[in-house]
């Protein structure tokens, strides 16, 4: 193996040697090509995690040169965003991981793509954006966390991945509940967009974030054969409870989708009641309006023009008429 392509430590974001019952050591990209090159001589509990960032151009040929991944992650990787999923490709683990960027505002484009791909002893991730799951995964790392297999990493960021999920949902939920609060007194205006926004996003979320059940099965049913049954338990669980929180998400949606719908028929209640008022103030005015429209024309023959007491007289009509019009329009919306 060769330290090709230029590539420069700027590729990766970090590297760990780790054990089973010892805190990772960080290592560089041409320490990890002196591990690598031993292969067999390392101890046999030890791997290697080695994450990188796409952004940087010399990241995936050094893979390519210096790593034996399957094709199918560098066939990931140019697919760009799908649903997540984890399934058996040669005996690796490929995964591809939807997460949110560090700085979640509930934008879709703050959703991005991390991809894995896991052997017993080398586990590989790149991202192109900071992403909050990876990003605890690393600071455990650096804390001290033990990890006793690769697949236990991955367990552990499928875990932080959920714990992310079910903050969001959280939040989310908070959001839903002030916007409800509006809805009870009315305030509609500002809020109907912001609904309809969250309601987006959390769509996008569950299409990304919900792992493919299919590829899942295959990868349970006939896992690689160097992964322990404990690891294949611990990422059963995971995504089980994964899978929970997606249903979380999806009775979210659903409350969301009913405000939606108290909300258009609250608008169109009071688009009835303009309507009817407008109507209402149309009939009161048209006695007058006849009335006056009759009386104003320069014709001989109107009567009560030599009157004393025409306009009372006219006045008293034009009230009368009116009345009959408003209680007939208040007795029909009653």
């Amino acid at each position: 193996m060769n330290y090709v392509f230029g590539a420069v430590d700027n590729a990766l974001i970090c590297g760990f040697v780790l054990a089973p019952g010892q805190a990772g050591r960080p290592i560089g990209l041409a320490e990890s090509l002196s591990w690598l090159a031993l292969g067999a001589a390392q101890p046999a509990d030890e791997f290697l995690w080695l994450h990188f960032n796409l952004t940087d151009t010399t990241a995936e040929k050094w893979m390519q040169a210096n790593l034996n991944l399957p094709p199918e992650f560098f066939e990931a990787l140019r697919e760009g965003s799908r649903s997540t999923r984890i399934e058996d490709a040669s005996d690796n683990l490929i995964a591809v991981v939807n997460d949110v960027a560090f700085e979640f505002s509930f934008d879709p484009s703050e959703i991005a793509s991390l991809w894995v791909s896991v052997s017993e002893r080398v586990l590989v991730s790149a991202r192109v954006h900071p992403l909050r799951s990876i990003d605890r995964l690393r600071q455990a790392v650096k804390d001290g966390a033990r990890f006793n297999s690769s697949v236990e990493l991955l367990n552990h960021l499928m875990n932080d991945q959920g714990d992310v999920l079910v903050r969001i949902v959280r939040e989310a939920t908070l959001q839903v509940d002030n916007i409800e609060d509006g809805l009870l007194v009315g305030r509609l205006q500002q809020k109907r967009g912001e609904l309809g926004q969250l309601r987006r996003v959390l769509v996008r979320l569950q299409r990304l974030l919900a792992p493919e059940p299919g590829a899942l099965f295959r990868l349970l049913r006939q896992p690689p054969p160097w992964v322990k049954a404990h690891d294949l338990d611990e990422l059963r669980q995971a995504t089980e409870e994964f899978s929970l929180v997606i249903r979380d998400l999806s009775a979210l949606q659903e409350r969301i989708k009913l405000l939606q719908e108290e909300m258009v028929a609250q608008v169109g209640e009071q688009t009835n009641r303009s309507v009817f008022t407008l109507t209402v103030v149309t009939v009161l005015a048209l006695p007058i309006n006849i009335m006056a429209g009759m009386f104003g024309m320069n014709v001989g023959g109107i009567p009560l023009s030599e009157h004393p007491h025409g306009f009372s007289i006219l006045a008293l009509v034009v009230l009368g008429f009116t009345a009959v019009a408003g209680w007939l329009a208040f007795r029909k919306k009653d």
